[in-house]
């Protein structure tokens, strides 16, 4: 038996540290090569880190929410014979990465005694109760890769209905296929019963950042909201008529890529809404381009990939990037470069939206355009209430930089454009 060192690897962009957000494996686990072993997030994405041999492990550099260094010690590996050490160690045995004196040193790893063989494994893995213990997420959901999740979304499973076989607990494919076979039987029992237990979740990863991006948002930027509502039935009519026409050759349309065209309309006639601002150096910069962020939630948090030069995009265009974007996001292989630059974000919950919303603005940019559900209301018309298709727009603006009255002029255009959808494409001006 050999033990080997592997260090964080560079992970590119010239980031320097990264944290560690979650271990996929815990001490005694065997892995194989390209496994992965944990996730770390940096500023611009979550990124797996695979085994880079086959062994099992002895020692694990750190805790979730730890920052390392790139280059310092990440894991420990015991391997079958005399293997070479990987490009990333310089040597079989360094020296273990200082720790900060509030934190005990590891124990000098020795050779460990030799250890019973493991049972062989069966055919399935026996599934455990719902009621046993179960590992989470930095976000508090079951450990599961995207495509397990996916699965699971298809069979009709709760994933919180299992307890996972894989490295630190993590739910597989195997897992899907014992419960569908067992058919999916609760825990025996019945009635009501007391909920007693608590859970403590650490704020890491993807989440962290997350919290202090709307912590500095919210202590830094003074938000005011205008809430507007606006009748869709023209452009619900139109967009309806669009895909019965083209979405079998172009793709579906959602309500998504008409809001970034009127978005990209009536920035021109406002472009201190497309901006960021330097508050230190106290310094507005206004962007011609629209590069628009999509507000994505995804398993591990809300992530915002960005729509770059979307006011050259037609509708197809932006509903294409829009879905190639979130699915990425979604599936944690966005590029970090998709993940920054955003000059105005767009935020929508979708049919789960809700009649109203106050966003948060996304710093340094001065403003956010949010998205809440159509319904059905009673409308006037001067003579009797007719029902209308209605979605309300809830934006928040800076008012560092932004004034109420230039806001709220920003928000009429946007309700002008998308209540008479033709006027998306007309190519005069009011001068």
């Amino acid at each position: 038996m050999t033990e080997q060192s592997f260090k964080l690897p560079d992970i590119g962009e010239g980031i320097t540290e990264a944290e560690l957000s979650e271990w996929l494996v815990k001490v005694g686990d065997e892995v194989r090569e390209d496994d992965p072993i944990c996730e770390v997030t940096t500023d611009k994405a979550t990124v797996e880190i695979p085994a880079a041999a086959t062994g099992r492990v002895t020692w694990v550099g750190g805790e979730a929410g730890d920052v390392l260094a790139v280059g310092s010690e990440l894991i420990r590996i015991e391997t079958d014979g005399d293997v070479a050490p990987s490009e990333e160690s310089e040597d079989p045995a360094p020296e273990p990465a200082p720790k900060p004196e509030s934190e005990p040193e590891p124990e000098t790893p020795a050779k460990p005694a030799k250890q019973p063989e493991p049972p062989a494994k069966p055919a399935r893995r026996a599934q455990a109760p719902a009621s046993a213990t179960m590992a989470r997420n930095a976000a508090g959901r079951p450990l599961a890769a995207p495509s397990v999740r996916g699965r699971a979304l298809e069979m009709g499973i709760d994933l919180r209905q299992l307890r996972g076989t894989g490295p630190a607990g993590r739910i597989l494919h195997e897992d899907l296929d014992a419960y569908a076979e067992s058919g999916g039987a609760a825990a025996p029992g019945s009635g009501l019963r007391r909920r007693d237990t608590t859970e403590e979740v650490r704020i890491t990863g993807v989440r962290r950042k997350i919290s202090e991006r709307m912590s500095l948002a919210k202590a830094r930027i003074p938000h005011f909201s205008i809430i507007e509502e606006v009748e869709v039935d023209a452009l619900e009519d139109l967009r309806a008529s669009l895909n019965a026409r083209f979405a079998d050759k172009r793709g579906k349309l959602t309500l998504l890529p008409f809001v970034i065209r009127a978005l990209s309309e009536a920035v021109l006639d406002h472009p201190e809404i497309n901006a960021h601002f330097d508050d230190e150096a106290s310094v507005v910069t206004r962007h011609a381009a629209l590069h628009c962020g999509i507000a994505t939630q995804t398993d591990t948090g809300l992530m915002v990939p960005v729509l770059q030069h979307a006011e050259a995009m037609d509708l197809w265009e932006a509903a294409r990037d829009v879905r190639r974007l979130s699915d990425s996001a979604r599936e944690r292989r966005i590029s970090p470069e998709n993940l920054s630059g955003s000059t105005i974000t767009i935020t929508s919950l979708g049919p789960l939206g809700a009649l109203a919303t106050t966003p948060i603005i996304n710093h340094p940019e001065v403003a956010i355009v949010g998205i809440n559900k159509i319904a059905v209301r009673p409308v006037w018309d001067g003579h009797a209430f007719q029902p209308r298709r209605v979605m309300n727009l809830s934006c928040s603006f800076d008012h560092r930089v932004v004034d109420g009255w230039v806001a709220a002029e920003f928000v009429a255009k946007l309700k002008a454009l998308l209540e008479t959808p033709a006027m998306l494409w007309m190519e005069w001006r009011d001068d």
